[in-house]
């Protein structure tokens, strides 16, 4: 079993808060990593009948009996659950490492953890494999350094490349689902990923939103192969579609909410330029990008006209993920003008602002950073990256900082 990167993180938050949520979409790692913590803790699964009639029969009597190290597996399916834990809780609320709870994302689910644990709790956004985690390496020490240092040298310094452009073309192309990765077989992944948006818009989707039609829901979820990596129009996607706008908003806040996609809104902030404000988005998956796509083979991809944004879109979910598995504090946008000035992510957090740039070459005119050079010296960034399948990291200007893929 290929050991996660978010352990680190879940077991800091455990000597903080007395519970941690870990939230994520359906198969990406959430009860694999329950089990790394120690024997001493106890797993409840509430999709196993036992499991479940043990802690619904009476939930506070159930955390009255088991009041230390209890692990609970999906557990926005008993929403009964969250006003007894907070019982549980204040009842030695100085004590921490307590509870572990975890599940896909619903409406119930994060309602009860706003309300019902607000200030007991901290949340980790679990997501499938990172690259580093695929290939089972430590985590780069690029997002410790974002945090720690103003001077590009020092980054460029301290970072090298260290897994080759062929096992980089193997996880874009293969994206992070566990099962997928583990098993290793283009048969298996596409027969899993049928499998997995069946569930996902059958069972899933069916049970948390009773009352949606769910053939224009799967209808959505098709057409966003095709959305990933583009600024949203919803006007548009309602017509396809055949409903009103705020209908087809509400399609795209629930992927993103069930973390099958990625809403990225516009940075609009202190703007001195007329800004596109439209969200921009992607699946957050490339595996599932490329099977919705029909995409079977690495060099089809190559030759495929979304290439560019999937390369874009992977690389830009995993400098997110990156720095959700330090547990840093940050917000993520694009930025695009009127006049098509355009910087791929913008990251805000204790750190200040971080423009990124994803290119895939590793030859890039300096007409190519025009807009991420003006980003810099309007919002008076420490510096920017560039991230490419470059070699080996380097100064472009005093800056900005080109990075390869492989260092992150």
């Amino acid at each position: 079993m290929i050991k996660r990167h978010y352990f680190a993180l879940l077991s800091e938050y455990l000597e903080l808060f007395p519970c941690v949520a870990i939230l994520g979409v359906r198969q990406c790692g959430k009860t694999s990593l329950l089990r790394e913590l120690p024997e001493s803790w106890k797993l409840y699964d509430m999709e196993k009948l036992d499991d479940y009639n043990q802690v619904a029969r009476d939930p506070d009597l159930f955390f009255r009996l088991n009041p230390n190290r209890i692990a609970i597996d999906e557990s926005q399916l008993l929403p009964e659950l969250f006003p007894a834990l907070r019982v549980a809780i204040d009842g030695d609320r100085g004590n921490t490492g307590r509870f572990v709870v975890t599940g896909s994302s619903s409406p119930a689910l994060l309602k009860s953890i706003s309300e019902s644990l607000a200030g007991r709790i901290a949340v980790i956004d679990l997501s499938p494999f990172t690259h580093t985690e695929a290939f089972d390496i430590d985590p780069s020490g690029f997002y410790d350094l974002v945090l720690q240092t103003r001077k590009p040298n020092d980054i460029v310094n301290a970072l090298a490349a260290r897994l080759d452009v062929r096992q980089l073309h193997g996880y874009w192309f293969r994206g992070g689902y566990p099962d997928v990765w583990l098993k290793n077989s283009q048969r298996f992944s596409s027969v899993w990923m049928q499998n997995y948006l069946q569930t996902y818009i059958h069972r899933d989707i069916a049970r948390l939103f009773p009352g949606m039609n769910l053939s224009n829901y799967q209808l959505l979820v098709q057409m966003l192969a095709n959305l990933s990596g583009q600024i949203i129009n919803y006007s548009e996607v309602a017509r396809a579609l055949g409903v009103s706008q705020p209908t087809a908003r509400e399609y795209f806040q629930i992927a993103d909410g069930s973390f099958i996609w990625r809403n990225i809104p516009s940075y609009e902030k202190n703007a001195s330029k007329r800004i596109v404000k439209h969200p921009k988005g992607f699946l957050r998956d490339s595996g599932l990008l490329h099977f919705l796509l029909r995409v079977n083979r690495l060099d089809d991809l190559m030759a495929h006209p979304a290439m560019g944004k999937s390369w874009e879109s992977m690389v830009i979910e995993n400098i997110i993920r990156g720095f959700t598995v330090i547990g840093s504090s940050f917000d993520y946008y694009y930025y695009r003008t009127g006049g098509g000035a355009e910087v791929d992510l913008v990251i805000e957090g204790e750190f200040g602002l971080l423009p990124v740039e994803v290119k895939y070459s590793n030859k890039i005119s300096r007409g190519e950073l025009k807009s991420i050079n003006g980003f810099i010296d309007e919002y008076k960034c420490d510096f920017g990256i560039v991230v490419s399948n470059i070699e080996r990291p380097s100064l472009i200007t005093e800056k900005l900082i080109e990075l390869p893929f492989a260092a992150l």
